[in-house]
């Protein structure tokens, strides 16, 4: 590349210090430290898709693995696509607070944010 310019991983999904720390408090209320946050991708939700986001004990075949600070997320190979760049992040509003994504794949998102469309 002439312009030296290097392009980000494709296939990585980040998860933010703050959503990591949530994950450790839930953990904690589960009492169970090794519990990992899965992140999917379900069709449906009134964008087309919607993230789904679990508590998982076991890694499957095809899960890609992504750690910040000692939390641990999964991202199955179906919807690892989907997600590619995205940020997993967990924001405090005043509707309440939730995990979100930012994800630069979305072309619409809905007003909640649990949904998107790519098209």
């Amino acid at each position: 590349d002439p312009m030296g310019a290097e392009l980000p991983t494709t296939d990585t999904v980040t998860l933010t210090p703050s959503a990591a720390a949530q994950v450790k408090v839930l953990r904690t209320r589960q009492g169970d430290e090794s519990l990992m946050l899965r992140v999917a991708v379900d069709g449906g939700g009134c964008s087309g898709f919607q993230y789904r986001f679990d508590f998982a004990k076991d890694v499957a075949d095809d899960d890609h693995r992504f750690e910040t600070d000692d939390v641990v997320m999964l991202v199955d190979a179906a919807s690892l696509p989907f997600l590619t760049g995205a940020q997993v992040d967990f924001v405090e509003e005043l509707i309440g607070a939730a995990f979100q994504v930012k994800n630069p794949n979305a072309t619409a998102n809905c007003g909640c944010g649990t949904s998107f469309n790519v098209f």
